[in-house]
């Protein structure tokens, strides 16, 4: 045998990371087209088929094997856990704390975090929300957003608890009923929960027909990940979002600026918003 030496490639940047749920079929598309070449790596976490209170509560005591299962070589500019009700449930701060034991990363985010972000940068006060699940599931989100300063006036819902239907609802439902929900009202933005719901291609119609930011779930998370990703150093980096110049091509600000909603370019000007530190209190989901 010959033996050949070699020479170590240095990391890049700091890569994302995101704990998945087993059932969740949606969300890792969405990261590929909202981040481009900057996708997370991915892990999965067990979770029930249907989404109540229990089995949500019950993923807690996964999380931090999951994240330990993410490329332990790595140290992470951010991990993110994609589960809006379950943040609620577990509280998000418990959230940091458990992926933060499993993964070396500089962050930890999640679906509610980023939304209450991305609300504060927006000035989002009242939200129109538009949601899959159960009545109590919901109920444990709007009582947080309500927490950390977001009205929720108008709320709607499919009532869904099986996450096999909540993925499988179609655009044309998840439209008609965001439509409806707003008509005559007066609010700042619209929210559709749930990072199993496909709401990508949604988001720019509804826009259209109602005048006001639309976000999802899966669109403020992969916005509040792209803050993490920096240079060298490890510090978020900010980004103006108004000109071209703003956005390097092939940079992870270009392959979300693809998506041309006025929610997300607003959102990416907000150069402020900064991510929940690993060591926050559950009770507050203060960015």
């Amino acid at each position: 045998m010959t033996r050949y030496t070699y020479t170590l490639a240095q990391d890049a940047a700091a890569p994302l990371g995101l704990v998945v749920l087993q059932t969740d079929e949606t969300i890792e598309g969405d990261m590929r087209r909202l981040l481009g070449d900057r996708a997370p790596y991915v892990s999965r976490v067990p979770s029930g088929v249907s989404v109540t209170p229990e089995t949500l509560q019950a993923m807690a005591g996964h999380v931090t094997q999951s994240a330990a299962l993410l490329p332990a070589a790595l140290r992470y500019g951010a991990i993110g856990y994609g589960c809006t009700s379950g943040t609620a449930q577990i509280g998000a701060g418990r959230i940091a704390e458990l992926v933060g034991a499993g993964a070396d990363t500089g962050a930890v985010t999640d679906p509610l975090s980023a939304l209450v972000a991305a609300c504060r940068a927006l000035k989002v006060k009242k939200l129109a929300f538009l949601s899959p699940y159960v009545a109590d599931v919901s109920a444990r989100l709007r009582d947080t957003l309500n927490q950390n300063g977001i009205e929720t006036p108008i709320f709607g819902s499919f009532d869904e608890d099986e996450e096999a239907k909540v993925v499988r609802i179609d655009a044309a439902s998840i439209e008609a009923a965001a439509v409806d929900l707003c008509r005559g009202q007066i609010v700042d933005a619209v929210f559709l929960s749930c990072t199993n719901l496909r709401t990508l291609d949604v988001i720019a119609p509804l826009e259209a027909i109602l005048g006001i930011p639309v976000l999802s779930s899966n669109l403020v998370l992969a916005w509040h990940m792209a803050q993490a990703w920096p240079g060298p150093n490890h510090r978020a980096r900010t980004i103006d979002c108004s000109t071209s110049s703003g956005l390097a091509a092939g940079s992870v600000f270009a392959a979300i600026a693809f998506y041309h909603q006025a929610a997300f370019v607003m959102i990416m000007r907000a150069t402020s918003v900064r991510f929940m530190p690993r060591s926050a209190n559950s009770a507050s989901l203060k960015p």
